[in-house]
């Protein structure tokens, strides 16, 4: 028990069971893939995060996610990007000086 709620995010630590009585609303709120996204700065607020989750321009793995109540877990993290057509990667990569010039054609 205490090791899927450690995958899914809501506790620091699998070793102890007591830990997932503290679970609350705001565990699953951190989770959630807008605050996911301010916390990893690809958005600077929660309403930047949820309008470029609600237009479509991040992903999770392969899958384009357009909806804000997409909880993240542990394992998912590390898959959490741009899609490949949006232009805020665009803005991104032209800033870090990153864009390749095989982009632009």
């Amino acid at each position: 028990m205490s090791d899927i709620i450690y995958c899914l995010g809501f506790i620091s630590s699998k070793l102890s069971l007591e830990l997932a009585n503290k679970v609350s609303a705001s565990s699953f709120c951190r989770r959630r893939l807008p605050v996911m996204m301010v916390r990893c700065q690809m958005a600077e607020n929660l309403k930047t995060a949820t309008k470029f989750v609600e237009q479509g321009h991040i992903r999770v793995g392969p899958e384009v996610i357009k909806d804000p109540a997409f909880l993240l877990t542990r394992n998912m993290e590390d898959f959490l990007t741009w899609t490949d057509t949006s232009k805020i990667r665009k803005q991104v990569l032209e800033y870090n000086n990153l864009r390749d010039d095989f982009d632009t054609m």
